[in-house]
């Protein structure tokens, strides 16, 4: 059905696709897609259904949860919110690279604020495993970067499975400097004394995750580990959009700012997964996200370290029978 519905989609402004294809999936009824097999999995301190979960970005404010619920995702993950609602950067800011299976985006942390996403999770049916992904409001300094995130936390805690830290972002301006020494372990530090805080005053420990990018040097990846299992972050999630156009020079829209995800973006993520898994071993579960459209380079991501993976920019070119395709295929 999706491969007569994608040529439809696809000639359709992408993000008037995108908000579309979520508003049309609240219509369709559950028993149209195939049911996925449990292969339970143990990762965060959490029993998963299966290996395969959705990555934030495809629904920002938790608004479609029942709806990709039906999908069979083992996981799905929302966000990026953050404190105040804010309208993200200049539109056209979505670019399909469909030679390439590939897509560029400089949303800009587009959301209606944290307390929206909180109303539209409570509204929810959905009772599965539920990551909420935080970040800051582009006009928050770096210096007081760590109120946005302690923010947020503290209003999705008691609604989350596990919490994304998102400072991996290339489209809000200097974000990835939060990956740096001088902010990284500072900014944990704050945020895990508010995990405690949380922990004690709901009776319920929620995981913290960090999601990294695959733009930053082995020393750098090196040093951020070392502060995440200082720490005690249970999770790494690898890896966010790249700045990267190696692949893709010679397509359409290469030229347009923002990250890049989709199957160019396939070896540099599972490159820094490898890397993550040499240096943090077994203490810290590890998400692979980046490329994934089918088994062969979803076991990779497996095979590299990763307990869990995370699909989108696949999702749009396979359809949501990629879902069903991964969780039966993978090992």
């Amino acid at each position: 059905m999706y491969s007569m519905l994608r040529p439809l989609l696809f000639s359709m402004d992408p993000e008037n696709a995108h908000t579309f294809s979520l508003s049309a999936l609240h219509y369709v009824p559950k028993f149209c897609f195939k049911k996925v097999t449990p292969k339970p999995v143990e990762a965060l301190g959490l029993q998963f259904p299966h290996v395969v979960g959705l990555a934030a970005g495809l629904d920002k404010n938790g608004e479609h949860l029942d709806a990709l619920a039906k999908l069979g995702f083992s996981f799905i993950e929302v966000g990026t919110v953050t404190p105040r609602p804010q309208i993200g950067n200049p539109k056209p800011r979505l670019f399909r690279l469909p030679e390439a299976h590939a897509i560029i985006n400089r949303m800009g942390f587009n959301n209606h604020g944290v307390d929206a996403l909180v109303g539209h999770v409570k509204k929810s049916r959905y009772k599965g495993i539920l990551g909420i992904n935080i970040g800051k409001n582009k006009d928050t300094s770096l210096q007081h970067a760590a109120d946005d995130y302690i923010l947020c936390l503290g209003k999705v805690y008691q609604y989350a499975s596990y919490v994304t830290i998102n400072i991996s972002s290339p489209n809000t301006p200097d974000l990835r400097q939060l990956q740096q020494k001088e902010y990284f372990a500072n900014l944990l530090s704050q945020i895990q004394a508010e995990q405690i805080k949380l922990s004690d005053k709901f009776q319920r420990h929620v995981p913290l995750v960090v999601k990294v990018s695959p733009d930053e040097d082995s020393e750098t990846l090196k040093q951020m580990t070392e502060v995440i299992l200082q720490h005690g972050i249970e999770g790494i999630i690898a890896t966010n959009t790249t700045c990267s156009r190696t692949g893709v020079s010679h397509v359409s829209h290469a030229e347009e700012t923002g990250g890049l995800s989709g199957k160019p973006l396939w070896q540099l993520s599972t490159q820094c997964l490898r890397l993550l898994k040499q240096y943090v071993g077994d203490d810290v579960s590890l998400i692979g996200v980046g490329g994934i459209d089918n088994c062969d380079s979803a076991q990779a991501k497996l095979d590299a370290g990763a307990s869990l993976i995370q699909v989108y920019t696949g999702l749009i070119y396979q359809g949501p029978g990629l879902v069903y395709e991964l969780s039966k295929g993978l090992k």
